[in-house]
């Protein structure tokens, strides 16, 4: 079983220059073997290999025509050129969507680090080729001081270390691998969770978990960025050019990076938050752990919910359901969409075919149970594997 494992990078002016340097060329590279794929696909020729690419770009790389390849790790462009040859096979094989040339405007910093190559202590990590000197001083641009000390394992073998860029930081992330968990002792009984937009969860044992973008701190936040967003666009109309085209000046630039700001801050609240509660629900060793299989794109359809849904992150909230349940061995269930869990009566079993969502309050109309409408379909979802 791998585990990925995913820390903040702290580097200097210096280093952070490197990994801009090492990330743009890795651009570069992925943007050349996906030209020569389609320039290959438009004459009729065959699929160039990942293998082939490399060697056509170790050519281009000793013939002088762009010296500055030189100064970058070879393993950061090789992987990039193997990384856009996958990319095109599964298009042919219909497993993703066509790749695209990658751009710096959007922000697509990333670049690969060798396995055998990279170094990591619980307070720094080495990669490889960042200082371009011997002297013992200039290597130690080579080491970049970790945010998060001992949150990586030491002295175990690293699988596909990546180095990122979200806009405001860098992060290392690398796969471990671990022994298969064994299931799980001492479980407890079978838990059903509803999820929803007026509560994040709702738990068959009485639970709830609220929302948390009803909170005091979020609500102020959201308020400071639409404060931001209207004064990025009256800067960007004061600045307009007589032929219609906007210009960027620097305070604009210093405004956009506070909304990055508040956009990352907003993110990283709701992630933890959904953290604290997935790994809570799994401290209690429940087993299994049946889940719905939402319609999260219908849902989003409604343009009254889209905003509130989006916001909840369901998908990501069953993905850390279960690989946190793999890990410790618990089982995790998910429930046929067309399932009735908030129109079936708990009681009778009677299914009120016409349930609005309004209606958060269910009523029975054979028994004349009353009950919360999300309540009686985490019990309902308990009794799935029943």
């Amino acid at each position: 079983m791998m585990k990925s494992f995913k820390v903040m990078l702290v580097p200097n002016k210096h280093q952070r220059t490197r990994l801009f340097q090492f990330a743009g060329t890795a651009r570069f590279a992925y943007n050349w073997a996906l030209q020569k794929e389609i320039d290959a696909y438009e004459v009729g020729e065959k699929f160039i290999s990942g293998y082939d690419l490399t060697k056509k770009f170790t050519v281009l790389k000793n013939s002088g025509e762009y010296p500055w390849l030189k100064s970058i790790s070879s393993q950061a462009t090789f992987q990039a050129v193997r990384d856009c040859a996958d990319a095109y096979i599964k298009f042919f094989k219909k497993q993703s969507l066509r790749p695209r040339f990658k751009s710096k405007r959007r922000g697509d910093f990333s670049f690969y680090q060798a396995a055998d190559k990279i170094k990591i202590t619980t307070t720094h990590v080495k990669l490889e080729a960042i200082a371009t000197s011997k002297r013992k001083n200039r290597q130690r641009l080579n080491w970049f001081r970790l945010a998060e000390h001992g949150r990586i394992p030491v002295g175990v073998k690293y699988f596909n270390p990546r180095i990122t860029f979200d806009g405001l930081n860098w992060w290392l992330s690398v796969a471990i691998e671990f022994a298969e968990p064994k299931p799980a002792e001492n479980c407890g009984e079978a838990l059903g969770i509803d999820l929803g937009v007026k509560n994040l969860a709702t738990c068959s044992d009485g639970t709830t978990y609220s929302n948390i973008n009803r909170t005091k701190t979020v609500r102020r936040l959201k308020k400071k960025l639409r404060r931001i967003q209207r004064s990025i666009s009256r800067k960007y109309e004061m600045n307009k050019s007589k032929g219609g085209s906007y210009q960027k000046t620097r305070n604009i630039i210093k405004s956009e990076r506070k909304l990055l700001r508040i956009h990352h801050r907003l993110a990283d609240i709701r992630q933890n938050y959904r953290h604290q509660i997935t790994s809570a629900i799994i401290g209690r060793k429940p087993n299994p752990i049946v889940l719905e299989d939402l319609n999260v794109r219908g849902m989003m359809s409604n343009r009254h919910l889209a905003k509130a849904v989006q916001e909840q992150g369901f998908y990501e909230f069953r993905r850390q359901i279960e690989y946190k349940a793999t890990w410790k061995g618990l089982r995790v269930v998910i429930a046929d969409r067309f399932y009735p869990s908030s129109k079936t009566c708990i009681a009778c079993g009677h299914v009120k075919k016409n349930l609005h969502l309004s209606e958060r309050i269910y009523h029975c109309e054979n028994c004349g149970n009353v009950i919360d409408r999300d309540l009686q379909a985490a019990i309902n979802l308990k009794r799935y594997v029943s």
